[in-house]
Formats: C-alpha cells, sequence, structure tokens
C-alpha cells in the first residue's frame, strides 16, 4: 500500500498488465516509477522485465533497495533520470506504462515523442494522467502550480492529438474523474481521522501537509475543470 503512489493501487497495475497483453518476454518501461512499486507488481506477476526510470534521486534508491530486498533485481532495472534526457534503445521496449507522473512535464509533444521512439512497433502504452474538463480558475492554476508542480494539464482532445502526433494509433481514452474524485474524497477523509496519529508519529507539519494536499486534490476534482484519464494506444 505504501509503494503505490497512484490511485487504485495494485489493482491500476493489473489494468496495465491486461491492456497491454504484459508478459514473461515483455520489456517494459515504467516512466515515474517512485519507488519501484508497479514495477515489482509488474514483474512478479508477468515475469516481465521492467526499466524503472524515476527523476528523484532519493525515490530511486530507496526504490533500488526495496528490489533487491524483494528479490527482483533481475527483472527490475532503476535509471534515476529524466525521461527528456535519458537515452532509450530505439524500439527497446515492447510496453511504456505511467502512473501520475506526466502531468509534471511540461512538453507533452517531445516527451510522447521520446516514448513512441522507446516502443516497439506493435508495442503498447498505457499512461493514467490528468487532463481538463475546462480553464481553469486563479485559485486552481495556484494549487496546481504550488501543490501538485502540475506542468501540462491538456484538453482531451489536445493530448490525443499529442499521442497520435507522436506515432501512436488505436488510441482509447477513458475518463476516470468519477471514480477517481471518489477515491480522493474518500482517501482524505480515512487521513484526517486518524490525523492526530500521524501528527505523533510524523510531527504536525509532515502530516498536517499531506493532509492538506489530500484535500487540495479532493477541492480540484470538485471544481468541476480538474479531471482523470486512462489512455491506451500502439506503436
Amino acid at each position: 500500500a505504501f509503494d503505490q503512489y497512484h490511485y487504485f493501487g495494485t489493482e491500476a497495475v493489473d489494468e496495465a498488465i491486461g491492456a497491454l497483453n504484459i508478459g514473461p518476454h515483455s520489456r517494459v518501461l515504467d516512466v515515474g516509477s517512485g519507488l519501484g512499486g508497479p514495477a515489482r507488481v509488474m514483474a512478479t506477476r508477468s515475469g516481465c522485465r521492467v526499466t524503472a526510470l524515476e527523476l528523484q534521486g532519493d525515490l530511486d534508491q530507496v526504490g533500488k533497495s526495496l528490489t533487491a530486498r524483494c528479490g527482483l533485481a533481475g527483472n527490475v532495472g532503476h535509471v534515476c533520470g529524466d525521461v527528456l534526457e535519458t537515452t532509450l534503445a530505439p524500439g527497446g521496449h515492447d510496453a511504456v506504462v505511467s502512473w501520475l507522473a506526466l502531468y509534471h512535464i511540461a512538453d507533452p509533444a517531445r516527451l510522447f515523442a521520446c516514448l513512441g521512439h522507446a516502443v516497439a512497433p506493435g508495442g503498447g502504452l498505457y499512461v493514467e494522467d490528468f487532463h481538463r474538463l475546462g480553464n481553469f480558475t486563479d485559485q486552481e492554476q495556484s494549487v496546481l502550480d504550488q501543490v501538485l508542480y502540475a506542468q501540462s494539464v491538456p484538453l482531451r482532445d489536445d493530448y490525443i492529438a499529442t499521442v497520435e502526433a507522436a506515432g501512436f494509433t488505436d488510441v482509447r481514452f477513458t475518463d476516470m474523474t468519477a471514480p477517481w474524485a471518489d477515491f480522493v474524497t474518500a482517501r482524505a477523509a480515512a487521513y484526517r481521522a486518524r490525523l492526530d496519529e500521524y501528527t505523533a508519529v510524523h510531527g504536525a507539519d509532515v502530516a498536517g501537509g499531506l493532509d492538506e494536499f489530500y484535500y487540495a486534490v479532493v477541492k480540484l476534482f470538485q471544481g468541476g475543470n480538474f479531471a482523470g484519464l486512462r489512455l491506451t494506444a500502439t506503436r
């Protein structure tokens, strides 16, 4: 439960395994891999090999340690780097996956071009990310900038067009707004119910900061402009 940074945990990873038919011979690139939780789940449940690409060095190091402790170093390789700058072998992966990480990248056209370059012909793309339904208010934009560190939250049609321009076909876009809104609301309420306990363990700054973050995301979904997506495509 602690190494899955996205919504619905391992259930969402199982969705990717099924959607992209990931199996023992699959070479998978996980962009924004965090602590490596999804990579380890994919490797364990399918036998695939995963390159876990993470920008933040501290997360990469902890992820490496956890992977070694799980005995999965032979299936999961951790790389610390920026997806836009990391050298990726042309067609070196059968699948690219990412959960709630791509919105941090300011140049989606360049991003998806890099991902298209990395996927072998016939390979697949699975992304969970954010999009927008309307124009953000000044308050919403402030939260996106300062709390979520969001660099790109496009409209649905623009998102699809960018993916197709990078050479992907058979793009399937699923709006995840309603289930994700329910998820973040329940998450925030469950966390606040134990806030005193978390404060005693972690201190007021850490515990209170996460509480504020959770409710900021709830308010974004409630505003009606912020939305979630699940996208699959074929190279």
